[in-house]
Formats: C-alpha cells, structure tokens, sequence
C-alpha cells in the first residue's frame, strides 16, 4: 500500500477510535478514580497469610486523634487533592475546592458532578486501624496513615455508601460493584500489610474468599 493512502487509513482509524472513545465506548466511565493500583491477588494472599490474627480492640478511640486533611501542598488538603487526582476536567477556585468536574465511584458505578456529593473513604477506616493496632502510634504515624496517598488507602466515592460502610471490615461490608471487589480487598490487604495491622478471625476469612476468586 502507497505510504500516502497508509496514512490516510491510520488517521481514519485514529479518528474512528477518537469518537469511540469519547462516545465512552472505549475506555468505559468518563471519569474514574486513580486509587494507586493496589499489589495483586497472589502478593495479597501471601501478605494476608503474614498477618496476626487478633481480637479488636477499641477502647480509647477518637476519631480526632487521626488528624486527617492536612495540607498537601499550596492550599490543597488532603480530600481536595484526591478529589482532583479522582475525578476528570477538575477546575478548583483559588483555595483548592472543586468548582466542576466529573467523578465516578467505583463501589457502586455512580457518576456525580458536584464534589458534594463525594466523600473520600478511608479504605481501611480510621476505627478498624485503631481496633487493629494503631492505638499504640504515635499521633504523628496516625496521622500519615489518615493522608496516605501513596497506598490504596484513599478514594472518592459516593457520600451515602462511604457512609454506610462506615467502619465495618469485609466480613460485613463490601463495594455493591462486584467488579471492583478484588481491588477493594487487594487494597485492604496491602494497607493493614505496610501498617502492621492486625485482622480478626472473620476479617480474614473473609478476605481469603474474596481472594480466591480473584
């Protein structure tokens, strides 16, 4: 094929493909959330086999002993930072909150364009941390764990189901997307794994079935 019809024939592909992927054929939801990939199902079945297994324990626990949202950089917090990273065409106002943008929440499949209607979940919940170990810390490691956005350990999603999972493990609790579950317990796995958290017996069965299948 002459060199000049073969380019015309990739630039008619890239443009075909262009409007595929813009009518959302192609890469799925318009916005999507950046949770850092979590290690995969085999590393999380050895980190999970590592773990002690412990009773909870949460005598003592305030939320507040957590100082979470601290500035991450300029004037962003923590949340308005994940909220940026999470969402698609994010434009914020000179003190970093989101004006307008797109976000999807991958625990339920829900797509919301105000950052209202967003809460940023703690993946493995400030009260399971300290029921799990981080009673013991000090304020300033607790606080690390409430901002990490190096794990996947913060994601925005849908206020109501951050709000109904609340503190629970998942033995109680899981995404009602079944498609992201494996990444949801990859991610708790290698959090309480990098945090030396411990899981109660429950927990970890749990984890263990979801693992399986993944």
């Amino acid at each position: 094929m002459p060199k000049f019809y073969a380019r015309r024939r990739l630039g008619f592909l890239a443009a075909f493909t262009g409007l595929i992927a813009s009518a959302g054929l192609l890469n799925g939801p318009a916005a999507s959330a950046a949770l850092p990939t979590p290690v995969s199902a085999a590393t999380a079945r050895t980190y999970l086999a590592s773990l002690t297994v412990a009773a909870e324990n949460r005598t003592g626990y305030n939320r507040d002993l957590f100082p979470h949202w601290i500035t991450q950089s300029g004037t962003c917090n923590t949340r308005e930072t994940v909220l940026k990273r999470d969402g698609t065409n994010v434009v914020t106002d000179s003190s970093c909150a989101a004006t307008s943008g797109s976000w999807y929440s991958p625990y339920d499949g829900a797509t919301w364009s105000a950052a209202s209607d967003l809460d940023i979940d703690h993946l493995v919940p400030l009260a399971e941390a300290w029921d799990s170990g981080a009673g013991s810390w000090t304020t300033a490691r607790r606080q690390a764990f409430a901002n990490d956005l190096t794990r996947p350990q913060l994601i925005a999603v849908t206020d109501n189901v951050n709000q109904s999972k609340g503190d629970q493990d998942p033995a109680t609790w899981m995404p009602s997307r079944t498609a992201y579950r494996c990444t949801y317990v990859r991610a708790w796995v290698q959090v309480k794994y990098y945090y030396d958290l411990s899981v109660d017996s429950a927990e970890k069965s749990a984890l263990q079935g979801y693992l399986a299948t993944c």
